[in-house]
């Protein structure tokens, strides 16, 4: 296989482009066999019944250490969104039992546990904590070190940190070190816990991925609940086959277009965008809103690879004052390519706006349109820096990185398919930019271009941030990657603080958010993993679209 930024003339064209690998999936989710939907309604009872056990087990169990294992365990198998109710309760109790210092007697382990149950629920609990667990000298004290889970629990805990929390910042690097000490020495399954953590902590992975390695390991320890394991397999295996109906019907929809065929140049990527929308919201009620974003990411894709490929910068200039104007009518100077781009998009817009116009929201569509013109002028920006091969100043370049970033319209986008909890209001708060939003674009531009930058410059492309750092503070290429790093760990932190209440729109909006940025820690992890797929993201598309769990 040719390198994915290999520059090939194309002869029909006249033109260089880049080869990318071709879809790797074909027909695979349009072939595969409407059996499984079959064997969901079988299931079904089962499911239901196992679904009233679990729910009992919140009001039954009484003991707050056991409480809170029932939630973390509830959360890690996937299965949570069916007792948010129950959890908000139950955390509701236990913050307030915190608050009266019921808890002074907690173990590292149980301490840190409730922590981040409380953070993650956006309870604003004071990291000082964990001072009772420091030495004298003011360091976390050495006898810590053989409490493995504990150091786990702490580790784990301490990523929910925002800005101030220097302990939680100490805590990661004590708790790293003596974790990777342990590690030749554990057994299953903490062994597997652990390294998990490592590799990508709690806070930042990729909700479906923890779950599908959660089962397995919940499956080896001695304290399960049998009944909780049954339920999370069933919903598991009821999850994957509603996702691969969603990805028959995406992949049919995107072959009968065939944007592929007909504009070669882009990146076949379709079923790695449903990847990427599962791992924003991967529950039945956000079908609608996965399908919606998944259409977006394959149009945006086709948009990068034209701007930052494929056309000239005369050309890009007449697309975008095209898509500024948004007039089917008026295409008539555009090359043929963006034409069929551009008619594509339209009509997929106008279907949504029926769909929603039939439930009273057609004002959405605005919302979406006014964020794909911004991507072009985004675009178009990066476009002309390339050609005249100006390296921006770090701020000029973020400017523009924020919106070619794409996240600001696919925030739109996955909003639109949402249900009632999505207002004007929510929409109005969303289009303008907000701290959290922002805070997402350049965790994810800047994790984009760390593993990208040195592919990308061996052509004519846009300096990323790695550049425009290099040159602005006069540093190397691995100090700039340094620097960067470190930027991203600081988003991470205001994200954080971001989600604590009270919030300026409801939660579920806010965790669209949060969520896409876990699902940058996945597919940039060790490369450009949706342009180049067929390593990481195919073995992950793998474990949740193609393998089935056993039962």
């Amino acid at each position: 296989m040719d390198s994915p930024t290999t520059q090939r003339p194309n002869k029909e064209f006249g033109r260089a482009w880049v080869k990318y690998h071709p879809s790797i999936w074909g027909d695979h989710f349009i072939a595969a066999s409407p059996d499984s939907m079959q064997r969901l309604d079988a299931q079904k009872g089962r499911g239901e019944e196992l679904k009233v056990v679990v729910r009992s087990m919140f009001s039954t169990v009484n003991d707050p250490l056991l409480k809170m294992n029932l939630i973390d365990a509830v959360q890690r198998l996937g299965v949570a969104y069916h007792f948010e109710i129950d959890i908000d309760k139950a955390l509701r109790q236990i913050h307030d039992d915190h608050i009266n210092g019921t808890d002074d007697g907690f173990d590292l382990q149980t301490l840190a546990l409730q922590f981040r149950l409380l953070r993650q629920q956006g309870y604003n609990v004071s990291s000082s904590v964990f001072t009772k667990f420091k030495d004298d000298e003011g360091n976390f004290s050495a006898i810590l070190s053989s409490d493995t889970r504990g150091l786990l629990s702490l580790y784990e805990a301490a990523f929910l940190g925002i800005h101030g929390d220097d302990i939680l910042d100490e805590a990661i690097s004590f708790t790293t070190v003596h974790l990777k000490s342990a590690l030749p020495h554990l057994s299953a399954p903490l062994t597997k816990l652990v390294e998990l953590a490592l590799e990508i902590p709690l806070h930042r992975r990729l909700e479906r991925l923890q779950t599908r390695s959660y089962i397995s390991i919940y499956e080896e320890d001695e304290e399960r609940n049998d009944v909780l394991l049954e339920f999370a397999k069933l919903e598991f295996h009821r999850l994957q086959s509603l996702h691969q109906r969603d990805l028959r019907d995406i992949s049919l929809w995107w072959k009968e277009m065939d944007l592929a065929g007909k504009l070669p140049f882009t990146r076949d990527r379709v079923v790695e965008a449903y990847f990427w929308t599962t791992g924003v919201y991967f529950e039945p009620h956000y079908s609608r809103a996965r399908m919606i974003m998944t259409k977006m990411i394959a149009f945006a894709t086709v948009m990068d690879d034209t701007y930052d490929i494929y056309g000239t910068l005369e050309e890009l200039e007449l697309l975008t004052a095209t898509i500024e104007r948004w007039d089917r009518g008026d295409m008539d100077q555009l090359p043929d390519c963006m034409k069929v781009f551009f008619i594509a998009l339209l009509d997929e817009i106008d279907a949504i706006e029926d769909e929603l116009t039939g439930e009273g929201k057609s004002y959405r569509i605005y919302y979406l349109k006014e964020a794909i013109k911004d991507l072009a002028k985004a675009y178009l920006a990066e476009a002309r820096w390339a050609s005249s091969g100006y390296v921006p100043t770090s701020e000029e370049y973020m400017k523009v990185a924020l919106i070619s970033a794409v996240y600001p319209m696919l925030f739109i986008a996955f909003l639109i398919g949402m249900g009632e909890i999505v207002t004007k209001e929510v929409l109005e708060w969303a289009i303008h930019m907000p701290t959290i939003m922002r805070t997402c674009s350049i965790v994810a531009r800047l994790m984009d271009d760390i593993p990208s930058s040195k592919l990308e410059q061996k052509r004519q492309h846009v300096a990323s941030a790695v550049e425009c750092c290099m040159k602005e503070h006069g540093i190397s290429y691995q100090e700039s990657i340094q620097k960067l790093r470190e930027e991203v760990a600081s988003g991470w932190k205001d994200i954080n603080k971001e989600c604590l209440k009270p919030t300026p729109v409801p939660t579920a909006v806010m965790n669209v958010i949060l969520n896409f940025t876990r699902v940058l820690e996945i597919i940039y992890q060790h490369r450009d993993g949706y342009t180049d797929s067929s390593f990481e993201t195919k073995e992950r598309i793998i474990l949740l679209f193609v393998d089935p769990i056993p039962l």
